[in-house]
Protein backbone atom coordinates (compact mmCIF):
# COMPACT_ATOMS: atom_id res chain seq x y z
CA UNK A 1 0.00 0.00 0.00
CA UNK A 2 1.44 3.59 -1.21
CA UNK A 3 0.19 6.98 0.03
CA UNK A 4 -0.96 9.12 -3.25
CA UNK A 5 -1.44 12.65 -3.33
CA UNK A 6 -3.69 14.30 -5.37
CA UNK A 7 -4.33 18.69 -5.84
CA UNK A 8 -6.67 20.18 -8.04
CA UNK A 9 -5.74 23.95 -8.33
CA UNK A 10 -6.97 26.35 -10.81
CA UNK A 11 -4.74 29.20 -11.35
CA UNK A 12 -6.08 31.30 -13.82
CA UNK A 13 -3.59 31.73 -15.64
CA UNK A 14 -0.61 29.06 -15.38
CA UNK A 15 2.42 31.09 -17.19
CA UNK A 16 1.25 33.82 -14.51
CA UNK A 17 2.08 31.25 -11.37
CA UNK A 18 4.72 29.14 -12.26
CA UNK A 19 6.21 30.52 -9.09
CA UNK A 20 3.66 29.67 -7.03
CA UNK A 21 3.54 25.87 -9.10
CA UNK A 22 7.13 25.87 -8.20
CA UNK A 23 7.08 26.55 -4.61
CA UNK A 24 4.35 23.93 -4.37
CA UNK A 25 5.89 21.32 -6.20
CA UNK A 26 9.16 21.40 -4.71
CA UNK A 27 7.74 21.14 -1.11
CA UNK A 28 7.47 18.24 1.12
CA UNK A 29 4.01 18.04 0.87
CA UNK A 30 3.68 18.13 -3.46
CA UNK A 31 1.27 15.94 -4.62
CA UNK A 32 1.58 13.02 -6.83
CA UNK A 33 -0.75 14.12 -9.22
CA UNK A 34 -1.65 17.80 -9.74
CA UNK A 35 -4.64 18.99 -11.80
CA UNK A 36 -5.00 21.97 -13.53
CA UNK A 37 -7.82 24.21 -14.86
CA UNK A 38 -7.67 27.57 -16.88
CA UNK A 39 -4.22 27.16 -17.78
CA UNK A 40 -4.88 29.78 -20.89
CA UNK A 41 -2.04 28.41 -22.31
CA UNK A 42 -2.09 26.55 -25.96
CA UNK A 43 -0.64 23.49 -26.43
CA UNK A 44 2.59 25.15 -28.34
CA UNK A 45 2.85 26.90 -25.35
CA UNK A 46 3.24 24.67 -22.67
CA UNK A 47 5.65 24.69 -20.02
CA UNK A 48 6.77 20.85 -20.58
CA UNK A 49 10.82 21.69 -19.58
CA UNK A 50 9.67 23.45 -16.22
CA UNK A 51 7.56 20.25 -15.54
CA UNK A 52 10.71 18.13 -16.43
CA UNK A 53 12.94 19.85 -13.87
CA UNK A 54 10.69 19.07 -11.09
CA UNK A 55 10.40 15.72 -11.91
CA UNK A 56 6.57 15.52 -13.24
CA UNK A 57 5.48 14.25 -16.45
CA UNK A 58 2.51 16.42 -17.99
CA UNK A 59 -0.95 15.68 -20.09
CA UNK A 60 -2.63 19.15 -21.61
CA UNK A 61 -5.32 20.30 -23.55
CA UNK A 62 -5.62 23.89 -23.76
CA UNK A 63 -6.75 27.18 -26.26
CA UNK A 64 -5.70 30.38 -26.44
CA UNK A 65 -6.12 32.79 -23.92
CA UNK A 66 -9.11 30.73 -21.83
CA UNK A 67 -9.93 27.73 -20.65
CA UNK A 68 -7.13 24.72 -20.51
CA UNK A 69 -6.46 21.50 -18.58
CA UNK A 70 -3.56 19.77 -17.46
CA UNK A 71 -2.59 16.85 -15.52
CA UNK A 72 0.98 16.92 -13.99
CA UNK A 73 1.92 13.65 -12.72
CA UNK A 74 5.45 12.17 -11.38
CA UNK A 75 4.42 8.52 -13.03
CA UNK A 76 4.06 8.43 -16.63
CA UNK A 77 -0.14 8.09 -17.54
CA UNK A 78 -1.78 5.28 -19.29
CA UNK A 79 -4.30 6.14 -21.09
CA UNK A 80 -5.01 9.73 -21.54
CA UNK A 81 -7.78 11.32 -23.73
CA UNK A 82 -9.07 14.98 -23.46
CA UNK A 83 -13.11 16.17 -23.74
CA UNK A 84 -15.82 13.69 -23.60
CA UNK A 85 -15.20 11.07 -26.39
CA UNK A 86 -18.92 11.29 -27.08
CA UNK A 87 -18.58 12.40 -30.59
CA UNK A 88 -19.74 16.02 -29.73
CA UNK A 89 -17.00 17.47 -28.63
CA UNK A 90 -15.92 21.26 -29.61
CA UNK A 91 -13.03 22.76 -29.10
CA UNK A 92 -14.28 24.30 -25.54
CA UNK A 93 -15.05 21.48 -24.39
CA UNK A 94 -11.53 19.23 -25.33
CA UNK A 95 -10.09 22.78 -23.06
CA UNK A 96 -12.24 21.69 -20.29
CA UNK A 97 -11.83 18.31 -19.12
CA UNK A 98 -8.86 15.73 -19.40
CA UNK A 99 -8.94 11.91 -18.29
CA UNK A 100 -5.63 9.90 -17.27
CA UNK A 101 -5.07 6.62 -15.91
CA UNK A 102 -2.30 5.48 -13.47
CA UNK A 103 -3.06 1.67 -13.17
CA UNK A 104 -6.88 0.81 -12.37
CA UNK A 105 -6.56 4.83 -10.69
CA UNK A 106 -8.55 7.21 -13.46
CA UNK A 107 -8.64 11.12 -12.85
CA UNK A 108 -11.30 12.84 -14.47
CA UNK A 109 -10.08 16.43 -14.54
CA UNK A 110 -12.55 19.17 -15.55
CA UNK A 111 -13.36 22.74 -16.21
CA UNK A 112 -16.79 23.04 -15.54
CA UNK A 113 -18.38 26.47 -17.35
CA UNK A 114 -19.42 28.97 -14.42
CA UNK A 115 -22.63 30.03 -16.09
CA UNK A 116 -22.48 33.82 -16.15
CA UNK A 117 -26.05 34.55 -15.23
CA UNK A 118 -28.87 32.24 -15.32
CA UNK A 119 -30.51 33.48 -18.63
CA UNK A 120 -26.94 33.22 -20.76
CA UNK A 121 -26.62 30.68 -22.91
CA UNK A 122 -23.38 29.65 -21.17
CA UNK A 123 -26.03 28.44 -18.19
CA UNK A 124 -27.49 26.26 -20.74
CA UNK A 125 -24.12 24.86 -21.87
CA UNK A 126 -23.25 24.32 -18.19
CA UNK A 127 -26.33 22.28 -17.01
CA UNK A 128 -25.05 20.29 -20.81
CA UNK A 129 -21.72 20.34 -19.78
CA UNK A 130 -22.41 18.40 -16.23
CA UNK A 131 -25.14 15.89 -18.36
CA UNK A 132 -22.43 14.75 -20.17
CA UNK A 133 -20.39 14.55 -17.19
CA UNK A 134 -23.10 12.09 -15.92
CA UNK A 135 -23.38 10.14 -19.33
CA UNK A 136 -19.51 10.10 -19.27
CA UNK A 137 -19.39 8.30 -16.09
CA UNK A 138 -22.17 5.67 -16.91
CA UNK A 139 -20.70 4.50 -20.40
CA UNK A 140 -16.59 4.52 -18.92
CA UNK A 141 -16.27 4.22 -15.39
CA UNK A 142 -18.01 1.58 -12.34
CA UNK A 143 -18.59 2.74 -8.94
CA UNK A 144 -16.61 0.11 -7.37
CA UNK A 145 -13.80 1.27 -9.55
CA UNK A 146 -10.64 3.35 -8.58
CA UNK A 147 -11.82 6.68 -10.24
CA UNK A 148 -11.93 10.45 -9.06
CA UNK A 149 -13.73 13.42 -10.27
CA UNK A 150 -11.54 16.54 -9.52
CA UNK A 151 -11.45 20.07 -10.95
CA UNK A 152 -13.07 23.67 -10.89
CA UNK A 153 -16.70 22.79 -10.65
CA UNK A 154 -18.34 26.19 -10.55
CA UNK A 155 -21.14 24.41 -8.18
CA UNK A 156 -21.42 25.40 -4.15
CA UNK A 157 -22.88 22.48 -3.15
CA UNK A 158 -24.72 23.29 0.05
CA UNK A 159 -25.12 26.35 1.98
CA UNK A 160 -22.21 25.31 4.11
CA UNK A 161 -19.96 25.79 1.08
CA UNK A 162 -19.84 29.77 0.88
CA UNK A 163 -20.08 32.58 3.11
CA UNK A 164 -23.80 34.39 3.23
CA UNK A 165 -25.67 31.72 0.91
CA UNK A 166 -28.74 34.01 1.21
CA UNK A 167 -27.58 37.06 -0.75
CA UNK A 168 -26.95 34.08 -3.41
CA UNK A 169 -29.84 31.92 -4.04
CA UNK A 170 -29.66 33.14 -7.82
CA UNK A 171 -26.01 32.97 -8.33
CA UNK A 172 -25.47 30.35 -10.91
CA UNK A 173 -23.07 28.84 -8.75
CA UNK A 174 -24.87 28.40 -5.83
CA UNK A 175 -29.01 28.09 -7.43
CA UNK A 176 -31.21 24.99 -6.54
CA UNK A 177 -31.14 24.24 -10.12
CA UNK A 178 -27.34 23.62 -10.55
CA UNK A 179 -27.14 21.81 -7.60
CA UNK A 180 -29.81 19.81 -8.47
CA UNK A 181 -27.63 19.26 -11.84
CA UNK A 182 -24.45 18.25 -9.97
CA UNK A 183 -26.65 15.82 -7.54
CA UNK A 184 -27.55 14.15 -11.03
CA UNK A 185 -23.83 13.42 -11.60
CA UNK A 186 -22.72 12.53 -7.66
CA UNK A 187 -26.01 10.03 -7.28
CA UNK A 188 -24.13 8.06 -10.14
CA UNK A 189 -22.03 7.17 -7.38
CA UNK A 190 -19.00 9.29 -6.20
CA UNK A 191 -18.74 10.56 -2.32
CA UNK A 192 -17.28 14.35 -1.52
CA UNK A 193 -14.04 12.85 -0.16
CA UNK A 194 -13.28 16.57 1.24
CA UNK A 195 -16.44 16.95 3.46
CA UNK A 196 -15.86 13.22 4.71
CA UNK A 197 -12.56 14.76 6.55
CA UNK A 198 -13.86 18.33 6.69
CA UNK A 199 -17.33 18.74 7.68
CA UNK A 200 -17.12 21.48 9.08
CA UNK A 201 -18.28 25.22 7.59
CA UNK A 202 -15.31 28.20 6.26
CA UNK A 203 -13.43 25.22 4.37
CA UNK A 204 -13.30 27.27 0.90
CA UNK A 205 -10.95 27.47 -2.15
CA UNK A 206 -12.13 30.78 -3.95
CA UNK A 207 -11.97 34.43 -2.37
CA UNK A 208 -13.18 36.72 -5.33
CA UNK A 209 -10.51 38.72 -5.68
CA UNK A 210 -13.26 41.80 -6.16
CA UNK A 211 -14.28 41.66 -2.41
CA UNK A 212 -11.77 43.80 -0.65
CA UNK A 213 -9.94 41.35 2.03
CA UNK A 214 -12.02 38.15 0.89
CA UNK A 215 -8.98 35.99 1.50
CA UNK A 216 -8.13 37.89 5.33
CA UNK A 217 -11.38 37.42 6.16
CA UNK A 218 -12.42 34.33 4.61
CA UNK A 219 -15.25 35.37 2.61
CA UNK A 220 -14.67 32.87 0.13
CA UNK A 221 -17.11 29.52 -1.83
CA UNK A 222 -15.85 25.93 -2.04
CA UNK A 223 -15.89 25.27 -6.07
CA UNK A 224 -13.15 22.92 -6.17
CA UNK A 225 -14.02 19.61 -5.46
CA UNK A 226 -12.94 15.86 -5.06
CA UNK A 227 -16.03 13.33 -5.54
CA UNK A 228 -14.65 9.80 -5.73
CA UNK A 229 -16.30 6.68 -6.03
CA UNK A 230 -16.73 4.20 -3.46
CA UNK A 231 -13.79 1.75 -4.34
CA UNK A 232 -11.69 4.63 -4.10
CA UNK A 233 -13.31 6.84 -1.03
CA UNK A 234 -12.55 3.68 0.91
CA UNK A 235 -9.27 4.54 0.70
CA UNK A 236 -9.17 8.12 1.22
CA UNK A 237 -7.58 9.58 4.02
CA UNK A 238 -7.14 13.09 4.64
CA UNK A 239 -8.19 16.27 2.68
CA UNK A 240 -7.49 19.72 2.95
CA UNK A 241 -7.53 23.37 0.98
CA UNK A 242 -3.47 24.24 0.38
CA UNK A 243 -4.22 27.65 2.17
CA UNK A 244 -0.73 29.07 2.00
CA UNK A 245 -0.87 29.48 -1.54
CA UNK A 246 -3.68 31.78 -1.79
CA UNK A 247 -1.58 33.82 0.61
CA UNK A 248 1.78 34.05 -1.79
CA UNK A 249 2.34 36.94 -4.07
CA UNK A 250 0.12 37.23 -7.32
CA UNK A 251 -1.82 34.55 -5.96
CA UNK A 252 -4.69 32.83 -7.74
CA UNK A 253 -8.44 33.88 -7.20
CA UNK A 254 -8.71 29.68 -6.26
CA UNK A 255 -6.35 27.58 -3.85
CA UNK A 256 -4.90 24.29 -4.85
CA UNK A 257 -7.46 21.34 -2.88
CA UNK A 258 -5.46 18.14 -1.81
CA UNK A 259 -6.75 14.55 -1.31
CA UNK A 260 -4.92 12.05 0.37
CA UNK A 261 -5.27 8.23 -0.45
CA UNK A 262 -3.43 4.88 0.50
CA UNK A 263 -4.09 2.74 -2.18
Amino acid sequence: MRKIKISTFNVNSLKARLPIVRCFLSGAGAPDILCFQETKCRDEDFPLDFFKSLGYECSFSGMKSYNGVAIASRERPGRVEAGFGDGADIEQDRARILRASFGDLNVVCAYVPQGKSMDSPDFAYKKQFLARIRALFERDYSPPGKTLWTGDLNVVPADMDVTHPENKRDHVCVCGEIRAALLSVTSWGLVDVFRKHRPRAGEFSFWDYRVKDAFARNIGWRLDHLFATPGLERHSADAYVERELRAMERPSDHTAVTGVFEI
